[in-house]
C-alpha cells in the first residue's frame, strides 16, 4: 500500500510548530497526488491550510494510533520519526509519571526532579532475575541485563550513562551501582556500594562550577585544623574568583566539606593524608596569587618576601629562593651545553598556571589510585561491569577548548554506538534469515578524521604549540588553509577570522580560537618539578614518583564490582601518561590517548546505553519542555537509533502473536493448521507491496507504517462488526417496541370504549333517579311547611301556660329557700369554728411528730455510718482466722442479745394485746351507747317537723347556699382533674426517665461492647505480631546455626586432621530450644561430672552470646507486653469507674423516683378514701326520712364527726410513718449491697437492726404495717379504713415481724456455719500443702546440692506447667486474662532461669575449690569414696516399680536396647523414604513409634534414655531436612510427623487439659514419671522451622509459574489481543510448550494438597499452608502487575478475575474456603476490578476509593497511571481523574510502599489435635527394619 493512500479524511498528522516543536492536526479531506495544500484541523479548534514543500513535496508525518501511544519501547511505534518519539515520551512522562523508556537498546531516562519510590530493595528484588523485556523500563533492568550477561557469558560489560548537567547522570550511575552491590551480595559484607558512592563527592564536579573543593576549603577556613592553611574568602584567590559565582544558591560549601571529609574517611584515607591533601590544595590557591613584575620584555621578577609565594613554599616545604628563581627562569639544554634563560611575565604566568594544573592533576591521580586500591578485591577476578558517567554533547554561545574536547569524545562514543546498533540489526536479520540490505546510517568517521588524523585539528594545534612564535591567529589560518573548502564538515564563520565551525553528528558548533594554544600547552618546567620533589613534605614526592605504573581502564575486577575510572568532565583534569617526561605532552595529546584507551575498553565490553534527558531548565517536577527535549534527543543519538530502525524493518511479530492479534482479519477458510502459512496467505491479501514485509524463521518483519495500516484495518473491521451488531440489536429493540406499542394501543381502545358505554348507562340511571327525586322533594316541601305551622302553634301555647305556672312556683320557692338559708348559715358558722380548732391541733401534732421522726432518722443515719466505718476498718486484717473466730463469738453474743430482746418483745406484745382487747371492749360499749343515741334521734325527728315551717322563710338564703355548694363542687371536680393531670404527667415523666435510662444503659453497653471488640482485635493483632516476631527470630537463629555448622564443616575439611578417639556428636537439643531446656541441660551436665570429662561424649555448647541476646530480647518483649497490658487494665478501670458513676446517678434518681411513686400512691389511696367518706356523708345528709338526726347540733352528728376526726388524724400519722419507713428501706437498700454472702450482712440483718433501734412497740407495729402495705397488692386501697380492720392489720404485721426475725436469725446462723466450714477447709488445705512442702524439703535435703537445685526447679516448673494448663482452660473464653497470666508466668520462668544461672556459677566455683582440696587429701578421699559409694548406691532412694504380670494384651509400648538407639534413629528417620510410608502405612507412623519408645523409657523411669532418644530424634530430623530440604515431600512428611509427635506428648502427658477426648484405655497410657513440657516447646520450635522451610520450598516451586500462569497466559482465548512490541520482546502470552498456565498452578496446588493429606498433616495446618500459598500467588501477581504497563488493561483485568475465580473454585472443591486464603487474594481482586471499572466521573472516583480498601494509595495511583487501552474503543485515564483519586485518598493512612512483601510468612500455630488411634493396636511393618524392637 502506498504511503500517500494513508492520508485520508480524519487521518492525523504532525506539523512543525515554532513553540511546541510539533503540533497535531487532522485532515479535513483526502489527499490526492499533486495537491499542494492540505486542509487541516488543529486540536485548538482552528483550521489551517498547510502548504507542502514544492521541492521535496514531503507529506507531514503521520500520527500513530492511540493504542500505540505510551509504549515502553519507542521502536514499537508503527511510525518512527521525531514527533512520534517526542509525543510518546511526553505522554509517559506527564500523564503516566513514567521516567524510563526504551528506544531499542537505549534506555531514555528523564529527570523528574522529584523523589520517586521506585528504587527500594523490593523493586530490586522484583527486577532481579527477570528478562529485560519482561518488566517495565528501568535502570535496574539495564543493570540486571549487564549483570546476567557478565555471569552467563563471562564477558566484560559496560553501562554508558550520558547527558547534560542536571539530567540525572550521576543518580542513574549510583542506582546502577546500588543494584550491583545488592544482587551480588556485597551490600551487606564489604560496603562496596557505600565506598563507590562515597567517591562521588570527591571527584564529581558541581553542576554550575568546577573544582568545588577549593570553594569548600575557603568556606571552612575558620576551622581550627585549617588555620595553618591561611585561607580566606574565595574572592581573595585568583583561581576561584574568575568564574564570578563563588557561591551557588542552595549549596552549603561548609556542609559539603564535612561530607567530603566523611567520604574520605569511608574510603580509607586517614586524617593525616586528608590534611596533606587539603594542604596541597591550599598551596595551589596561594600559588595562583603569585604575581610577577617585568624588568624588560624578556624577563621578569617576583617581589622579595612575596607573601603568596612564601605561604606556598611553607605549605609545600620547599625553598623559597629556589622556587622564586625557577618561576622566572627556565633551563635550555642543547647537544653541547645547558644554559638558563629568563622568561617574560606572560610566560612566567603561564608556567605558574601550568604548574598549578600539574600539581592538581597529580593529586587527582593519586586519589583515583587510592580509591581503586580500596575497591580492589583479593578474590580472583574474571570479568567486570564498568559504569561510565560522561558529559554529553555540549554547545554554548562561546565554545572553547573544553567544549571541543568533550564533543570530540562524544563523536567517538556516537561512532561506537552506531556501529553497535548496526551490528545488532545485522545479527537479528541474519538470525531470522531474511535478505540483508545495507542500511544507510550516519557515519561520523569523517568528523573524527577531521579532529584526530594527521594534519587534523589536534595535530595542527600541537604543531603550533611547538612553534616559538605560535599564536591562536596563526593556528586559525593554518586550519583555514588546510581544511576550508576541502572538508565538508569544516566551515569558517562569515564575520570572524578567529573561529571555525565543525558539523558534529548532533549539530553545528562554532569554536573560538582564542585560548586554544595556551590551554593545550599546559607545559610544566622540569626544574620546578625537581624543586617539588625535594620537598620535606612526605606526601608531595609521592605524587611525582616516576616509577608508578598506569592502571589500565580495562583491568579485570571482581564480578559485580566496579573499578573506578574517571573520564574527566574537563580536559584540564586529564591524567598524564607513564613516561618520565609525561608533563611535556600537550593536553590534547593526553586527552586523545586517554580517549583511545577508553574506546579500547568499551570495544572490549558489551555496551549498554542510558541517555539522561533534562526536561526543563528550571528543575520543575514533571514539567516537559519540548524544545529542550528535542535538542537533547538529537544530541544523544536517540533519534539516530530511531532512524536506523525505521530504515529497516522496525516492527517485528512472532507468527503466533500476529495470528492472535489479526485473527479478526481472517476468514475461516484462511485459517490453516500451520500458523506460518496462514500468516503468509493473509499478508499477501492485505498488503500488496511485498517489500513492506519479510518472513523470518520465527518472526514477521514490517516496515514503518505497516503495523499502523494493519491496526487501521483491524479497527475498521471491528468497527464494522460493532455497527452490524448495533444495527441488529437496534432493529430488534425497535420491533419489540413497536409490538409493545400495538398491544398497548389495543388495550387503550378497549378500555376507552368500555368507559363510554358505562358513561351512557350512568346517564340513563341518573335521569330516572332525578324524576323520582323531584317527586319526593315536592312532597317533602309541602309536608315540612305544614309541620312548621303546627309546631309554632303548640309552642306558643306551651310558653303561655308555662309562664303562668312558673310565676306560681317562684312564689312558693322563695318562701322555702329563706328557711333553708337560715338553717345552713347557722350550721356553717358552727362547722367553721370547729374546723379551725381541729386544724390547729392537727398541725401542732404533725410538727411535733415530724421533729421526733427527723431526730430518729438522724440517729439511724449516724448508726448506719458507724456500722459502715466499722466494716471498713475491719477489712484487710492480717490474721484472717483470728478475726473470723472473734467475729463468730461476737455474733453469738449478738444472737443471745437478740433472743433476750425477742423475749422482751413477746412480753410487750402480750401486754399490748391485752391493752388492745380492753380497748376493743371499750369500743363495743361505745357502740352500744351509739345505738341508744340512735333512739334519741328518732325523738328528735319530731322537732324537725316543727322546723319545716321555718324553711319557707329561708328560701332566699338557700338559693345562695346552693350556689356556694355548686361552686364548691366545681372546685372539687377541678381539683380532682388537676390531680389526675398531674398524676398523668408524673407517670409520663417516669416513663420518659425510665426510657432515657434504658437508652443510656443500652448505649453504654453497646459502646463497651464495641471497645471490647476493638481491644480484643488489637490484642489478637499484637499476639500475631509477637508470634511472627518470635518465629522470625527462630528462623534467623536456625539460619545462623546452619551457617555455623557449615563453617565448622568447612574448617574440618580444611584442617582434615582426624583426632583418634574423638567423635563429634550433635547437640542434645535443637539450635533454637527454649531457655528452660538449656538451663536444665546445664544443671544436668554438671550433676554428672564423669560425662563432661569423657571426650567421646563432649557436647557442642550453644552460642551463649546469641542465646543471651535472644533471651534479653524476649524479656524486653515481655516487658512491652506487660506495659501494654497495664495500660489496657488502666483504661478498663477508667471505663468501669465512669460506668459506675453513670449507673450511680440513675440509682440516686431511681431512689427519688421510687419515693415519689410511693408518696403518690399513698396520696391516691387517701384521696379515694376521702371521696368515699364524703359521698357517705352527703348521702346521710340528703336523707329526708330522719333529718333531725343528721342536723349539725344533733348528738349523733357530733359523735360521728368525732369518730371521723380521730380516724383522719390516725390515718395521717400512719401515712407519714409509712412514708418515712419506706424511704428508709429504699435508701438502705441502695446504700448496702452485699458483695459477698460470707463477709457482709444481708439486707434482712439491716432491717433487724432498724427494728432494734425503734423505741416502742407502736413504732414497730407501724413499721411492719407499712412494710406489709408495700408488699401487698393495690387491691387493699379500695377497702374501707375502720378501727376493726386496722387492728387486724396491726396484728398481722406483728406476726410477720416475728416470722421475719426468726428467719433472719436462721439464715445468719447458716451463713456463719458455712463460713466456718469454708475456713476449716482452707486451713486443712494449707496444712496439706505445708506437709507436702516439708516432705519435698526433706527429700531435697537428702540429695546432693546439684540434684537438690535441679529437683526444686523441676518441681517449680511442673507446678507452673500444671497451673498454666489449668489457667489455659479457665481463661479459654477470655484471651486478655490468659495473656496477662502468660506474661506473669514467663517472668517467673525467667527469674527461675536467672536463679539457675547464678547457682550454676556457684557450683562451678565450688567444684574448682573441691579440686584444689582433692589434691591435698587425695588418698583419704579415695578411701572415703570406696567406702561410701556402695552405701550410697544401696541407700539411694529408688522409685518403687510394680512389675506387671505378662498378659496377652499389649500396653502400647516399644522396648529397645540402649545400644540400638542409633540404629532406631537411622532406620526410622535418616534412611526412611517418605513416599513408601505415605502410600503403604498409616499416617504419622514414625511419630507413634517414637512416642511408644519414649513411653517405655518413661515406664522404666530411665531419664537418660528419654533424654537421649528425644535429643537424637530432634537432631536426626534436622539432618534429614538439611540434606533433603529442597524436597517438598520430605519436608511435608517430617512436618506432619513432628506435629503428631508433639500432639502425642500432649495427649498422653497426664494433664487434664489434654485428656478430655481420650478413652479410658488411652488415659492408662499416659506418662507416669516424667514431665516433657520442655521438650514439647523444643518440638514446637522445630515444627516452626520445618513449616518455614516448607513455605520456602513451595515458594521456589510456585515462583516461576505465577507470572506466566496468572498474567501472561490467556485462559480465556481471544479476550485480550497482543499489542505491538519493540526490540525488547516480552515473553509470549500464547501458551507454547514449556510455558506455565493456570492449569499448571492448579495441578501444582493439587500435588501439594494431596501430599500433605497423604502424610496425615493436621487440617488446620493444611489451611495455614494453603493460605500462605495463596498469599504468595497474590503478592507476586500484583507486584508484577504494578511493574508491567502492558498488563494494565480491561481485558487483562477480566483474565485475572477469571483466574482468581478458578483458584476460589479449587478452594471450594477442597473445603478450604474458611482457611483465610481467599482474603489474601483481595488486593489482586481489587486491582483487577480497578482495571475494569469506569474511570471518568466523581462518582466513579468515590466508588473506586470505597472499593479498593485493600490497596494502598500508591498502588491505586500506579494502576491508574499504567492503565493502557488495548483497542481503540477503550479510553485512557485522565490526569484530572487520577488527581481526584489522590485528593480523596490523601487522608488514608497506609504504607507508602508500592509492592507487597512476597517473602512475608504468616505466623503459624499448631492447635492440639488428639489421635483416636489406640497405641496397642499399632503394628510395626517389617519394611522399616525395626526387628530389634519388641512390643510390650
Amino acid at each position: 500500500m502506498a504511503a500517500s493512500e494513508l492520508y485520508t479524511k480524519f487521518a492525523r498528522v504532525w506539523i512543525p510548530d515554532p513553540e511546541e516543536v510539533w503540533k497535531s492536526a487532522e485532515l479535513l479531506k483526502d489527499y490526492k497526488p499533486g495537491d499542494k495544500i492540505l486542509l487541516l484541523h488543529l486540536e485548538d479548534g482552528r483550521d489551517l491550510e498547510y502548504r507542502l514543500d514544492p521541492k521535496t513535496k514531503e507529506l507531514p508525518h503521520l500520527r500513530n494510533p492511540d493504542i500505540l501511544v505510551g509504549e515502553n519501547d519507542l521502536t514499537a511505534l508503527s511510525y518512527l520519526h521525531e514527533p512520534a518519539v517526542l509525543h510518546n515520551l511526553r505522554v509517559r512522562f506527564i500523564d503516566s509519571k513514567l521516567i524510563y523508556t526504551y528506544c531499542g537498546i537505549v534506555l531514555v531516562a528523564i529527570n523528574p526532579y522529584e523523589q520517586l519510590p521506585i528504587y527500594g530493595e523490593d523493586i530490586i528484588n522484583a527486577y532481579s532475575g527477570q528478562n529485560m523485556g519482561d518488566m517495565d523500563p528501568h535502570i535496574f533492568a539495564v543493570a540486571e541485563e549487564a549483570y546476567k550477561q557478565m555471569a552467563r557469558d563471562e564477558r566484560n560489560q559496560s553501562i554508558i550513562v550520558s547527558g547534560e548537567s542536571g539530567a540525572g547522570k550521576t543518580v542513574s550511575a549510583k542506582y546502577a551501582m546500588r543494584y550491583f552491590a545488592t544482587v551480588s551480595g556485597s551490600a551487606s559484607e564489604a560496603n562496596v556500594e557505600e565506598k563507590v558512592l562515597a567517591s562521588n563527592p570527591i571527584m564529581e564536579a558541581e553542576e554550575e562550577r568546577n573544582y568545588h573543593i577549593f570553594y569548600q576549603l575557603c568556606a571552612s577556613a575558620k576551622l581550627p585544623e585549617f588555620k595553618m592553611l591561611r585561607l580566606g574568602d574565595a574572592n581573595n584567590f585568583h583561581y576561584t574568583k574568575q568564574g564570578g559565582s563563588p557561591v551557588i544558591e542552595g549549596v552549603d560549601d561548609a556542609k559539603e566539606m564535612a561530607q567530603t571529609r566523611q567520604a574520605c574517611t569511608l574510603l580509607g584515607i586517614s586524617e593525616s593524608y586528608q590534611m596533606g591533601i587539603f594542604r596541597i590544595l591550599a598551596a595551589i590557591l596561594h600559588l595562583g596569587n603569585v604575581g610577577f613584575m617585568s624588568r624588560d620584555s624578556d624577563s621578569c621578577t617576583i617581589p622579595p618576601k612575596h607573601e603568596p609565594l612564601s605561604i606556598f613554599c611553607d605549605l609545600m616545604a620547599v625553598d623559597f629562593e629556589e622556587m622564586c628563581h625557577w618561576l622566572c627562569h627556565r633551563k635550555l639544554a642543547t647537544a653541547a651545553e645547558t644554559y638558563i634563560k629568563p622568561i617574560s611575565k606572560l610566560q612566567a604566568t603561564n608556567a605558574r598556571d601550568a604548574l598549578a594544573k600539574h600539581i592538581y592533576a597529580k593529586l587527582f591521580n593519586w586519589i583515583v589510585d587510592h580509591v581503586n586500591q580500596v575497591l580492589h578485591s583479593a578474590v580472583k577476578q574474571h570479568s567486570f561491569i564498568g559504569v561510565l558517567d560522561i558529559y554529553g554533547f555540549e554547545t554554548f554561545e562561546i565554545n572553547s577548548f573544553e567544549q571541543f574536547c568533550i564533543n570530540y569524545a562524544n563523536e567517538k562514543l556516537q561512532q561506537q554506538f552506531n556501529m553497535h546498533v548496526f551490528k545488532l540489526e545485522q545479527e537479528e536479520y541474519m538470525k531470522e534469515q531474511i535478505p540483508w540490505t545495507l542500511i544507510d546510517f550516519y557515519d561520523n568517521q569523517p568528523c573524527i578524521n577531521l579532529i584526530e588524523s594527521k594534519l587534523g585539528i589536534l595535530d595542527l594545534l600541537d604543531e603550533e604549540c611547538k612553534m616559538p612564535k605560535g599564536t591562536d591567529d596563526t593556528w586559525a589560518q593554518k586550519l583555514y588553509n588546510t581544511h576550508l573548502n576541502k572538508c565538508a564538515l569544516f566551515e569558517k564563520p562569515r564575520l570572524s577570522n578567529k573561529a571555525f565551525i565543525i558539523q558534529h553528528f548532533a549539530d553545528k558548533v562554532e569554536y573560538q580560537c582564542e585560548g586554544f594554544l595556551e590551554k593545550n600547552k599546559d607545559t610544566v618546567f622540569e626544574e620546578q618539578i625537581k624543586v617539588l620533589k625535594s620537598s620535606k613534605f612526605k606526601m608531595l614526592p609521592e605524587l611525582f614518583q616516576d616509577d608508578e605504573k598506569a592502571i589500565s581502564p580495562s583491568s579485570a575486577t571482581s564480578s559485580g564490582r566496579t573499578l573506578l575510572t574517571r573520564t574527566p568532565a574537563k580536559p584540564t583534569k586529564g591524567r598524564p601518561g607513564q613516561a618520565a617526561k609525561e608533563h611535556k605532552k600537550t593536553v590534547g595529546h593526553q586527552f586523545r590517548n586517554s580517549l583511545h584507551l577508553l574506546m579500547e575498553t568499551l570495544n572490549a565490553t558489551t555496551p549498554h546505553y542510558v541517555r539522561c534527558i533534562k526536561p526543563n531548565d528550571f528543575k520543575f517536577p514533571f514539567t516537559f519542555d519540548e524544545k529542550r527535549a528535542v535538542q537533547q534527543l538529537r544530541a544523544c543519538g536517540v533519534l539516530e537509533t530511531i532512524r536506523i530502525s525505521a530504515a529497516g524493518f522496525p516492527s517485528r511479530w512472532t507468527y503466533q502473536e500476529f495470528f492472535s492479534r489479526y485473527r479478526v482479519l481472517m476468514k475461516q477458510k484462511d485459517v490453516l493448521s500451520e500458523r506460518k502459512q496462514t500468516c503468509k496467505n493473509v499478508l499477501e491479501k492485505l498488503i500488496q507491496d511485498k517489500d513492506k514485509y519479510q518472513f523470518g524463521k520465527t518472526k514477521i518483519f514490517f516496515r514503518a507504517g505497516q503495523v499502523a495500516y494493519l491496526e487501521k484495518l483491524r479497527a475498521d473491521k471491528l468497527r464494522a462488526a460493532c455497527i452490524r451488531i448495533q444495527k441488529t440489536i437496534r432493529g430488534w429493540l425497535l420491533r419489540k417496541k413497536f409490538l409493545r406499542m400495538c398491544k398497548a394501543a389495543i388495550t387503550v381502545q378497549r378500555y376507552v370504549r368500555g368507559h363510554q358505554a358505562r358513561c351512557y348507562a350512568k346517564f340513563l340511571r341518573r335521569t330516572k333517579a332525578a324524576t323520582i327525586i323531584q317527586k319526593y322533594w315536592r312532597m317533602y316541601v309541602i309536608r315540612r311547611r305544614y309541620k312548621i305551622w303546627r309546631t309554632a302553634t303548640i309552642v306558643l301555647q306551651s310558653y303561655l301556660r308555662g309562664y303562668l305556672a312558673r310565676n306560681r312556683y317562684r312564689k312558693i320557692l322563695r318562701e322555702h329557700k329563706a328557711v333553708i338559708i337560715q338553717k345552713w348559715v347557722r350550721g356553717w358558722l358552727a362547722r367553721t369554728y370547729y374546723k379551725r380548732s381541729m386544724h390547729a391541733i392537727i398541725y401542732l401534732q404533725c410538727c411535733f411528730r415530724r421533729m421526733m421522726a427527723k431526730r430518729e432518722l438522724k440517729k439511724l443515719k449516724i448508726e448506719a455510718r458507724s456500722v459502715e466505718r466499722y466494716k471498713k476498718l475491719h477489712i484487710g486484717m492480717e490474721n484472717k482466722i483470728m478475726q473470723l473466730q472473734r467475729k463468730v463469738d461476737e455474733q453469738n453474743k449478738d444472737y443471745k442479745c437478740l433472743m433476750e430482746k425477742l423475749t422482751n418483745l413477746e412480753g410487750i406484745y402480750n401486754s399490748e394485746t391485752e391493752k388492745l382487747r380492753s380497748d376493743l371492749e371499750r369500743l363495743q360499749l361505745s357502740e352500744e351507747e351509739a345505738k341508744i343515741a340512735t333512739g334519741r334521734v328518732l325523738s328528735l325527728q319530731e322537732e324537725i317537723a316543727k322546723l319545716r315551717k321555718d324553711l319557707e322563710q329561708t328560701q332566699c338564703e338557700k338559693k345562695s347556699i346552693e350556689e356556694c355548694a355548686d361552686r364548691y363542687k366545681q372546685e372539687t371536680e377541678q381539683l380532682v382533674s388537676n390531680l389526675k393531670e398531674e398524676n398523668t404527667l408524673l407517670k409520663q415523666e417516669k416513663e420518659a426517665l425510665n426510657h432515657l435510662i434504658m437508652e443510656q444503659a443500652k448505649e453504654m453497653t453497646e459502646t463497651m461492647e464495641k471497645k471490647l471488640i476493638e481491644e480484643t482485635k488489637q490484642l489478637e493483632l499484637d499476639l500475631n505480631d509477637e508470634r511472627l516476631r518470635y518465629q522470625n527470630l527462630l528462623n534467623e537463629f536456625s539460619r545462623l546455626e546452619e551457617r555455623y555448622d557449615d563453617l565448622k564443616e568447612e574448617m574440618t575439611l580444611m584442617v582434615n586432621v582426624p583426632k583418634p578417639g574423638h567423635k563429634r556428636t550433635d547437640s542434645t537439643h535443637s539450635s533454637n530450644e527454649s531457655e528452660y531446656t538449656f538451663s536444665s541441660e546445664i544443671a544436668e551436665t554438671e550433676d554428672i561430672p564423669s560425662r563432661t570429662e569423657e571426650p567421646s561424649e563432649k557436647k557442642v555448647p550453644l552460642d551463649m552470646s546469641l542465646f543471651l541476646k535472644l533471651q534479653k530480647r524476649v524479656t524486653e518483649l515481655e516487658q512491652e507486653k506487660q506495659l501494654m497490658q497495664d495500660e489496657l487494665d488502666r483504661k478498663e478501670e477508667q471505663v468501669l469507674r465512669s460506668k459506675a458513676k453513670e449507673e450511680e446517678r440513675p440509682q440516686i434518681r431511681g431512689a427519688e423516683l421510687e419515693y415519689e411513686s410511693l408518696k403518690r400512691q399513698e396520696l391516691e389511696s387517701e384521696n379515694k378514701k376521702l371521696k368515699n367518706e364524703l359521698n357517705e356523708l352527703r348521702k346521710a345528709l340528703s336523707e329526708k326520712s330522719a333529718p333531725e338526726v343528721t342536723a349539725p347540733g344533733a348528738p349523733a352528728y357530733r359523735v360521728l364527726m368525732e369518730q371521723l376526726t380521730s380516724v383522719s388524724e390516725e390515718l395521717d400519722v400512719r401515712k407519714e410513718e409509712v412514708l418515712i419507713l419506706r424511704s428508709q428501706l429504699v435508701s438502705q437498700k441502695e446504700a448496702i449491697q452485699p458483695k459477698d454472702d460470707k463477709n457482709t450482712m444481708t439486707d434482712s440483718t439491716i432491717l433487724l437492726e432498724d427494728v432494734q433501734k425503734m423505741k416502742d412497740k407502736g413504732e414497730i407495729a407501724q413499721a411492719y404495717i407499712g412494710l406489709k402495705e408495700t408488699n401487698r397488692s393495690s387491691a387493699m386501697d379500695g377497702h374501707e379504713l375502720n378501727e376493726d380492720g386496722e387492728l387486724l392489720l396491726v396484728y398481722e404485721g406483728l406476726k410477720q415481724a416475728n416470722r421475719l426475725l426468726e428467719s433472719q436469725l436462721q439464715s445468719q446462723k447458716r451463713s456463719h456455719e458455712n463460713e466456718a466450714e469454708a475456713l476449716r477447709g482452707e486451713i486443712q488445705s494449707l496444712k496439706e500443702e505445708n506437709n507436702r512442702q516439708q516432705q519435698l524439703l526433706a527429700q531435697n535435703l537428702q540429695l546432693p546440692p546439684e540434684a537438690r537445685i535441679e529437683a526444686s526447679l523441676q518441681h517449680e516448673i511442673t507446678r507452673l506447667t500444671n497451673e498454666n494448663l489449668y489457667f489455659e482452660e479457665l481463661y479459654a473464653d477470655d484471651p486478655k486474662k490468659y495473656q496477662s497470666y502468660r506474661i506473669s508466668l514467663y517472668k517467673r520462668m525467667i527469674d527461675l532461669m536467672e536463679q539457675l544461672e547464678k547457682q550454676d556459677k556457684t557450683v562451678r566455683k565450688l567444684k574448682k575449690q573441691l579440686k584444689v582440696f582433692a589434691k591435698k587429701i587425695g588418698e583419704l578421699e579415695v578411701g572415703q569414696m570406696e567406702n561410701i559409694s556402695p552405701g550410697q548406691i544401696i541407700d539411694e532412694p529408688i522409685r518403687p516399680v510394680n512389675i506387671p504380670r505378662k498378659e496377652k494384651d499389649f500396653q502400647g509400648m516399644l522396648e529397645y536396647k540402649k545400644e540400638d538407639e542409633q540404629k532406631l534413629v537411622k532406620n526410622l528417620i535418616l534412611e526412611l523414604k517418605p513416599r513408601g510410608v505415605a502410600v503403604n502405612l498409616i499416617p504419622g507412623l514414625p511419630a507413634y513409634i517414637l512416642f511408644m519408645c519414649v513411653r517405655h523409657a518413661d515406664y522404666l523411669n530411665d531419664d537418660q534414655k528419654v533424654r537421649s532418644l528425644l535429643t537424637s530424634t530432634i537432631n536426626s530430623i534436622k539432618k534429614v531436612l538439611k540434606k533433603r530440604g529442597d524436597d517438598f515431600e520430605t519436608v511435608s512428611f517430617w512436618l506432619s510427623n513432628t506435629c503428631r509427635f508433639l500432639h502425642c506428648l500432649k495427649q498422653y502427658s497426664g494433664e487434664e487439659g489434654f485428656m478430655k477426648h481420650n478413652t479410658s484405655r488411652q488415659n492408662e497410657h499416659c506418662l507416669t514419671n516424667f514431665d516433657l513440657a520442655e521438650y514439647r516447646q523444643v518440638l514446637s520450635d522445630l515444627a516452626i522451622q520445618i513449616y518455614q522451610q516448607l513455605v520456602r520450598v513451595l515458594e521456589n516451586i510456585l515462583q516461576p509459574m505465577i507470572v506466566s500462569g496468572m498474567l501472561e497466559h490467556e485462559t480465556i482465548q481471544g479476550v485480550s489481543g497482543v499489542k505491538p512490541t519493540g526490540l525488547r520482546k516480552r515473553t509470549s502470552s500464547i501458551a507454547d510448550e514449556g510455558t506455565y498456565t493456570l492449569d499448571s498452578i492448579l495441578r501444582q496446588l493439587n500435588s501439594f494438597h494431596s501430599v500433605m493429606c497423604q502424610h496425615g498433616m493436621d487440617p488446620e495446618l493444611i489451611k495455614q499452608v494453603v493460605k500462605q500459598m495463596f498469599y504468595i500467588v497474590g503478592a507476586v501477581t500484583l507486584n508484577n502487575l504494578l511493574l508491567r504497563k502492558d498488563m494494565c488493561s480491561w481485558s487483562k483485568g477480566m483474565q485475572i478475575r477469571y483466574n482468581v475465580s478458578q483458584l476460589e473454585e479449587w478452594l471450594r472443591d477442597k473445603n478450604l474456603m474458611n482457611s483465610g486464603a481467599k482474603e489474601t487474594l483481595e488486593p489482586l481482586i481489587q486491582a483487577a476490578q480497578l482495571l475494569q471499572v469506569k474511570k471518568k466521573t466523581d462518582d466513579d472516583a468515590e466508588a473506586i476509593c470505597s472499593m479498593c480498601n485493600a490497596l494502598t494509595t500508591a498502588q491505586i495511583v500506579k494502576v491508574l497511571n499504567l492503565y493502557t487501552p488495548v483497542n481503540e474503543f477503550e479510553e485512557r485515564v485522565s490526569v484530572s481523574f487520577i488527581r481526584t483519586i489522590q485528593m480523596r485518598l490523601r487522608d488514608r493512612k497506609d504504607s507508602p510502599q508500592l509492592l507487597m512483601d512476597a517473602k512475608h510468612i504468616f505466623p503459624v500455630t499448631f492447635p492440639f489435635n488428639p489421635s483416636s488411634l489406640a497405641l496397642e493396636t499399632i503394628q510395626i511393618p517389617a519394611s522399616l527394619g525395626l526387628g530389634f524392637i519388641s512390643r510390650v
